[in-house]
C-alpha cells in the first residue's frame, strides 16, 4: 500500500474548451452552461426535469389530446437538439425513451404509436428507470418491487454458495 505524504500534483494540460473529467466545478459549470436548455423545454408548456447529463420532459393531458402533446413534445425535441448541437452537445437518440403513464382502468387509452425524436420513431415504453427506480406506465412500482426483489434474492444466493468457506463468528 502507498500513500502520497507529499502534496500530489498533476501533470499540467491546456484545456481549450469544457473541463476535465472528475473537475469538481465539472457538474456546476453543466448546469450553468445547459440553464437555457430548461428555458427553452419550458417555451413549449413543458416541464423539464434535469439531473447531471439526464434530462426529462414531463407534461400531464388527457388521452384525447395525446396526438397534440406528442407533436408539441417532438417539436420541442426538436428545437432541443438544434440547441444542443450551437453548443457543442449531442442528444443521444439511443437512449431516449417515451413513457406515457396512465391509472390501470385508463391504459387502453394510451397511444401505442411511436412518438418521432429527430429523425427517429420512438416507440412508447411500458416502463423507465429513473434514478435507480422503475416507473411503469400504469403508475403501480409493481416492475420496481419485483427488479428489487430479484436483485435481493441473487445476493442471497451469493451469500449462501460462500456461506461454508466462513468462519461462524
Amino acid at each position: 500500500m502507498s500513500a502520497c505524504l507529499q502534496p500530489c500534483s498533476s501533470t499540467p494540460s491546456k484545456v481549450l474548451f469544457g473541463v476535465p473529467q472528475g473537475s469538481v466545478l465539472g457538474p456546476i459549470l453543466f448546469l450553468l452552461y445547459t440553464a437555457d436548455l430548461l428555458q427553452l423545454v419550458k417555451r413549449h408548456q413543458l416541464i423539464p426535469h434535469a439531473y447531471a447529463d439526464d434530462t426529462q420532459i414531463n407534461r400531464f393531458y388527457r388521452p384525447a389530446d395525446s396526438a397534440v402533446l406528442s407533436e408539441k413534445l417532438s417539436v420541442c425535441v426538436d428545437e432541443v437538439s438544434t440547441w444542443m448541437a450551437a453548443n457543442r452537445l449531442r442528444l443521444n437518440h439511443a437512449t431516449t425513451e417515451v413513457l406515457w403513464c396512465s391509472s390501470s382502468r385508463q391504459q387502453h387509452q394510451i397511444p401505442a404509436d411511436p412518438v418521432r425524436i429527430g429523425n427517429t420513431d420512438v416507440l412508447p415504453v411500458r416502463s423507465v428507470c429513473d434514478l435507480g427506480v422503475y416507473i411503469d406506465a400504469d403508475v403501480t412500482m409493481r416492475v420496481h418491487v419485483t427488479t428489487v426483489v430479484q436483485s435481493c434474492f441473487a445476493a442471497l444466493r451469493r451469500i449462501r454458495s460462500v456461506r461454508r468457506v466462513l468462519p461462524r463468528h
